[in-house]
């Protein structure tokens, strides 16, 4: 069983090294994993990684979310391999070709590959927004089949919103990997997401992992918030099986 606190990968959204490092070492015990993304690695590059990570450091979830031909995200997963993330990100509409490419390059790690999840809607996306884009499907049924798409292409699981979680256990299976961003704790405000659950709701819903930022990194006590975070998702699975 998956501890409540391995569940949570801390988003250290910055550019800033220093503040970087200073985060994953206050969260460092509290969480599963940190979550670099494309503004810090466009800002620090792999030497800022491997700064923040450390060589013995927390899991490494690399945020980039590729999208290029097959052959360009194929050479960017090899390239990031060296950094020895345990999950990275493509996007699933670059399609079947180019996600086949980079789950190919991850193999070439053996059994230490990173984990290759595939992202659908961005969270921060609503069904006003992808009709502005000329996707005029419902965000439920555009993350379905972009998942299944995944899924059939050698993805080991997709980035999902926390509405959409439950909809994809059922159609995705109990080992594809769930992993969730929106989770706001009650106590915490929405910022720029649009499509929220709390912690508890998503890893009941069917989330292996959560993704959460800033109601941890914009607390005075970031592990604090965090160990919060984690005890309110073991009340939930205590009293879950409890019924």
């Amino acid at each position: 069983m998956i501890s409540p606190a391995s569940r949570i990968f801390c988003a250290v959204d910055t550019t800033d090294l220093d503040a970087a490092r200073i985060l994953a070492g206050q969260v460092a015990g509290a969480v599963g994993g940190i979550k670099l993304g494309l503004e810090f690695f466009v800002a620090q590059g792999p030497a800022g990684v491997r700064a923040v990570i450390g060589e013995d450091g927390p899991p490494l979830f690399l945020d980039l979310k590729l999208h290029d031909i097959p052959n360009t995200v194929a050479g960017g997963v090899r390239a990031a391999l060296p950094l020895r993330p345990a999950f990275m990100t493509i996007h699933s509409s670059g399609g079947s070709a180019m996600m086949r490419a980079a789950a190919e390059a991850a193999s070439v790690a053996g059994p230490d590959r990173p984990k290759m999840l595939a992202v659908t809607v961005l969270t921060s996306l609503d069904a006003a927004d992808l009709s502005a884009v000329g996707q005029d499907a419902a965000v439920a049924d555009q993350v379905k089949r972009l998942a299944l798409l995944a899924k059939e292409s050698g993805m080991d699981g997709v980035i999902c919103s926390p509405a959409e979680v439950a909809m994809l256990r059922a159609a995705c299976g109990p080992d594809f990997i769930l992993m969730v961003p929106g989770i706001r704790p009650v106590w915490a405000a929405a910022n720029d997401q649009k499509r929220l659950m709390t912690p508890a709701q998503a890893v009941a819903a069917g989330a292996d992992h959560l993704v959460i930022g800033r109601p941890i990194t914009g607390q005075p006590d970031p592990a604090e918030a965090a160990r919060r975070i984690a005890a309110e998702i073991e009340a939930a699975e205590t009293g879950e099986a409890a019924r």
